[in-house]
């Protein structure tokens, strides 16, 4: 059956016409699919329509089949979608409310080797609904004020999907476009065309090196695109949106954390405008299993110690960056991005 949530309304206009019902009924459809609200409880359709809709579709809400709650009050969900395919979402608790990490594909091509999310490869994308569906299960924590695409997955490899759900969240949950990051490897063209729709979104980019070489060994991606590439689009999505871009730095001990990593940011990163988050090594991601071709560096990381971790971050403040040290949130359950849905298969 089709998930109706993963249609638009035009979609569901069609969808309805071909049921024998009249296509002004499926703004209100729209309306309590964004609630998570059941076929049966849809009160303003006629039971004739919610008897079709109920033989014809599903809503398409993933279901939650396990949530844990941190120590620190973030809380993780493993999603089971309506194909029987699990997804996974954070709810991360800061002083300003809620933010949500979403996932954004089942699975990942990327194959970062610290990154638990691409070790089975890319199953298949989520649709903009499937985007929301995870919306819609986290609000039970509470109302979600931020939204990260973070999660599994590179959002810019499901790009109409992706700016479609974006488009949806302001559109029908109110969440404004200053409240939505969206990070990404580095897809060159990915970046420039999102550039181009002048979304005034936060675009992070997961650098982790300033060195191609080095950065070669940690994303296979960096053989496609240069890190000067890379920022020169960041420099273009800077110039059409006026957001300063996030710089993602997972710091692994002995590997990027000298003085000549220091040296070639502040070389890379010289007239763009933007902040180095400093994300110490998560210790479970040596742990996993990576792909072949890089599991013998994966295998030698190690994540820093919170004192290393400082140090370097006042280096790159006193080479003139603006740098801070991320918040760890969530290293109770499997916070990071892939661990539980992978630890669930595995049994």
């Amino acid at each position: 059956m089709i998930d109706l949530i993963s249609l638009d309304t035009s979609q569901l206009e069609n969808s309805l016409v071909e049921l024998g019902e009249k296509k002004f009924a499926a703004k209100q459809i729209r309306l309590w699919l964004c609630k998570g609200v059941p076929f049966e409880e849809m009160t303003n359709l006629s039971k004739s329509l919610r008897t079709k809709l109920r033989e014809n579709f599903n809503e398409g809400y993933a279901k939650i089949s396990q949530k844990h709650t941190s120590m620190d009050g973030t809380v993780k969900y493993l999603l089971e979608l309506t194909d029987g395919n699990l997804i996974e979402c954070v709810v991360m608790q800061y002083h300003h409310g809620h933010t949500l990490c979403v996932s954004t594909q089942v699975g990942c091509r990327m194959g970062c080797s610290f990154c638990a999310s691409g070790i089975e490869g890319l199953i298949r994308q989520l649709t903009a609904g499937e985007m929301l569906s995870e919306l819609i299960a986290a609000r039970e924590s509470g109302e979600i004020n931020n939204v990260v695409l973070m999660g599994s997955g590179e959002p810019l490899d499901n790009y109409d999907n992706v700016t479609e759900f974006i488009r949806a969240m302001q559109s029908e949950f109110g969440i404004g476009m200053r409240h939505i990051s969206l990070s990404t490897c580095g897809l060159v063209p990915g970046i420039l065309k999102l550039a181009e729709e002048k979304l005034p979104i936060t675009l992070c980019l997961s650098l982790h090196s300033a060195i191609d070489e080095k950065r070669k060994k940690l994303m296979p991606i960096a053989k496609t695109y240069t890190i000067n590439e890379i920022i020169e689009a960041a420099k273009v999505y800077f110039k059409n949106t006026g957001r300063r871009i996030i710089i993602e730095y997972t710091l692994i001990r002995g590997f990027n954390d000298g003085q000549e990593d220091i040296e070639a940011l502040k070389r890379v990163l010289r007239g763009l405008a933007c902040h180095i988050n400093v994300i110490p090594l998560n210790a479970a991601s040596k742990n996993m299993d990576s792909p072949q071709s890089i599991s013998e560096i994966a295998d030698s990381f190690q994540p820093p110690s919170k004192k290393e971790s400082y140090t370097f971050t006042a280096a790159l403040e006193r080479s003139g960056l603006s740098a801070t040290v991320r918040r760890a949130l969530g290293s109770d359950i499997e916070g990071a991005c892939g661990q539980l849905k992978r630890r669930v298969r595995e049994k």
